[in-house]
């Protein structure tokens, strides 16, 4: 308790003298609004392929230029001229680039599946409808007309938001064109009959490490929405009646393992099973999105990427992929993760409402979950019973760039609840610093009838400018603490962490570099040091989007009988990890990092009746992605995990996983992915309780996207595993594992059609 006093005094008195300590002067150019004409006529990309509006466009659209640099250089010209045209007519708002490039030949552009331009150059428009500087539409576009689309905030892109708009794009000897239409009925904006947005238009030129934006946008302020400039003269417009709905039908044809009898696995199959499922949205108030979804069907989402889940002491975090669950996401957003939608695992119906109202934004969601209830023998008292998901969360605009929201979240299953609710805020203490905490309570009753409360704390205080800048955080969770519907995997602790970093820029050789030092600690509620570290790095930025970091970790972490039953008392262990991380994409058609780690880290799964024992560690995560041609793109990856005992005898286990993905976009709505990975546990038992495992997994995925919404969908799916094909039991009730033979535990074949329905 004389902690967290001592620490909440801090951080209040951080809060007041923030603004005077880190104050930072951030020059403004005049030239951030502009007024858009109303078009009789929509413009082509045609009117523009001579890098100036044709007669039929000249005057008719507002044109903007004075792009400056956001990186490297802040605030110097866009190296690479750029002009864009904006304008809008009765149901759509209309842009153009036109970005020359003096070296037409380095443009960097390939066709690949949609929200595939990353690697690209492109062009981006953030559009600000309520004009609040909280929330953005991102519109993205590459030099090929490759589309991206997504919701932002000042710390987050979410690119899972997909709607319907058109794009085209052309090459040539000056530079290129990107031509964009929005229609109104894909965003959300008041009921004024005048309309003004915030707006901001942005340039990145990928070769040169360079983002550039109108206005001028500069690394001396945090956040690039907070920066908006403004566009004036819409008249009379409307999102109009909006209602889509979008059925979709699947047949598939599966064989799999069923293991809800973990006493007697065995397969099942079905050679024809046909499903369906409907989509809805309803667009309320223009300004309010309530989507509703029976029997939705993730078919069609590709994997999770490869990550190294084995002898892990917390649960490793794997992001949302489910369009469905992706969508708006940031308005659940808080310091603490209160809703990870993973946890809804397989539901049969949801509904959502978000937007806002005036200066209150509103986020709520209501689903089932079926898999408790599909996870267990039919026998079983659980069986087919769901659990039951109810989100909300209500948030006011104050002060400028602010807010303070409030939060509840409830998971209720066969009787069993977990209850978490508290309030939560943003503060923006001048345009570098912004501070963010959050403080709830939680209230569980479990399965088996034991209750649990207590509350948790999240603080920090965060500098972001152009070279110094720093992050000071404080987590605070009770030993009752618990949430059921989000991410937050260590409860009783108290953990103070600071990170800073400084950023020199010079004009020559390197584009950035400077040092970055991070130091914190954990402690349990009963006085125990559980963690401490320190982790210096250096991190240097060159052109051709290469980075390289050097760095080193000395760490301890403290074991106690309540994680391990197999130890007697209390344990430490010092640790220390070597770093080394590279990234380049020195040409257009290559992008490869390696991250390489060598030292010492605690092995959490030692042989049975064993301590957990310090053991020599390496790891390597490498990836290498070859654009082939502008059709076809190949992205590959391998990561090795390996510790050894300390006094050199061998491994305790070497986990390895390759995984290669292939993609040809054969037209910009037809593609043919295929995506292959192997992974293996080699275990050593002398040193650890891991089985040896062996997997390989082969997704095939063909898809014609008209746009979002509606598209057809063919796939097959394939899993083998070192199974023994009689499906025997170890006598510790685990499958028996083979050393080289593999069986198919799983397959899948499908097919599904889906359409959007607008009106």
């Amino acid at each position: 308790m004389k902690l967290l006093t001592r620490l909440t005094l801090g951080y209040s008195l951080l809060l007041a003298l923030a603004p005077v300590i880190f104050a930072e002067n951030v020059p403004r150019g005049s030239d951030r609004s502009a007024n858009i004409p109303r078009m009789q006529q929509p413009p082509a990309l045609e009117d523009f392929v001579t890098m100036e509006p044709s007669p039929r466009m000249a005057g008719k659209m507002a044109r903007i230029e004075g792009f400056r640099q956001w990186i490297p250089h802040d605030g110097d010209p866009v190296s690479q001229r750029t002009v864009a045209y904006l304008g809008y007519d009765d149901k759509n708002f209309y842009a153009v680039f036109v970005c020359f490039d003096k070296e037409p030949g380095k443009i960097r552009a390939h066709l690949g599946h949609r929200d595939d331009v990353w690697d690209d150059d492109f062009v981006d428009i953030w559009i600000d409808s309520f004009h609040d500087h909280r929330r953005a539409y991102e519109f993205v576009v590459n030099p090929l007309g490759l589309q991206g689309d997504g919701l932002a905030t000042d710390n987050n892109e979410d690119f899972s938001f997909d709607t319907v708009w058109d794009s085209r794009g052309q090459i040539n000897q000056q530079g290129w064109v990107a031509w964009f239409s929005i229609p109104f009925k894909s965003l959300r904006f008041t009921k004024a009959p005048v309309q003004t947005w915030g707006i901001t238009l942005q340039r990145e030129i990928h070769r040169a490490n360079e983002k550039s934006f109108w206005p001028y946008t500069s690394h001396r302020e945090e956040g690039i929405i907070a920066q908006n400039g403004e566009i004036r003269g819409m008249e009379n417009i409307s999102p109009g009646r909006n209602m889509q709905f979008i059925p979709y039908g699947l047949f598939r044809s599966f064989r799999g393992l069923d293991l809800r009898d973990p006493n007697l696995p065995r397969f099942d199959s079905r050679s024809a099973k046909i499903d369906g499922g409907l989509d809805s949205k309803f667009i309320i108030k223009d300004s309010l999105v309530l989507d509703t979804t029976i029997e939705p069907d993730f078919s069609q989402v590709e994997s999770d990427d490869p990550q190294v889940t084995v002898s892990q002491r917390f649960e490793v975090f794997f992001p949302e992929k489910r369009p469905f669950f992706q969508e708006n996401s940031n308005y659940f957003d808080t310091p603490i993760n209160l809703f990870f939608t993973r946890r809804i695992v397989h539901p049969q119906f949801g509904a959502r409402l978000t937007g806002k109202l005036g200066k209150y934004s509103l986020g709520m969601l209501l689903a089932d979950d079926r898999s408790p209830g599909l996870l267990v023998p039919d026998n079983d008292p659980l069986a087919n019973k769901r659990a039951y998901f109810a989100i909300g969360r209500i948030s006011r605009d104050i002060l400028k760039d602010s807010n303070i929201g409030l939060m509840f979240t409830d998971r209720e299953f066969d009787g069993s609840f977990n209850r978490v609710g508290g309030v939560d805020a943003t503060i923006r203490l001048s345009k570098t610093v912004v501070s963010r905490f959050q403080a709830v309570e939680s209230s569980t009753l479990q399965a088996d009838g034991t209750y649990l409360a207590g509350p948790a704390f999240e603080g920090d205080i965060s500098r972001n400018g152009r070279s110094f800048n720093f992050d000071l955080h404080y987590r605070g969770r009770s030993d009752g603490f618990r949430t059921e519907t989000g991410f937050d995997p260590q409860p009783d602790i108290h953990n103070e962490d600071l990170l800073v970093f400084y950023n020199f820029w010079p004009k020559k050789y390197l584009l950035r570099w400077g040092p970055q030092f991070e130091t914190y600690r954990i402690d349990d509620h009963e006085g125990n040091r559980l963690n401490w570290g320190y982790i210096p790095e250096f991190v240097f930025e060159m052109p051709r989007q290469t980075r390289l970091t050097f760095g080193y970790a000395e760490e301890a972490e403290l074991l106690r009988p309540r994680d391990f039953s197999v130890l007697a008392q209390n344990k430490d262990f010092l640790r220390n990890t070597k770093l080394f991380f590279f990234r380049t994409a020195p040409w257009k058609q290559i992008i490869f990092d390696i991250d390489w780690r060598w030292g010492r880290r605690i092995n959490y799964a030692p042989a049975s009746g064993v301590e957990p024992f310090l053991a020599r560690r390496n790891s390597v995560t490498t990836d290498l992605s070859i654009i082939a041609t502008r059709h076809l793109r190949i992205d590959n990856t391998y990561l090795w995990f390996r510790l050894g005992d300390s006094n050199d005898r061998g491994a305790a286990f070497n986990n390895h996983i390759i995984r290669s993905k292939w993609n040809y976009q054969f037209t910009p709505k037809l593609s043919a992915r295929v995506i292959m990975q192997y992974s293996a546990v080699l275990a050593n038992p002398v040193f650890t309780s891991l089985a040896t495992s062996k997997n390989f997994n082969a997704d095939f995925l063909v898809s014609y996207l008209v746009h979002p919404g509606t598209a057809v969908y063919v796939g097959y799916n394939s899993n083998l595993q070192n199974l023994d094909h009689t499906l025997a039991l170890d006598p510790d009730g685990n499958l028996v594992r083979t050393r080289n033979s593999f069986i198919n535990d799983s397959r899948q074949f499908f097919v599904k059609v889906s359409y959007l329905f607008r009106f």
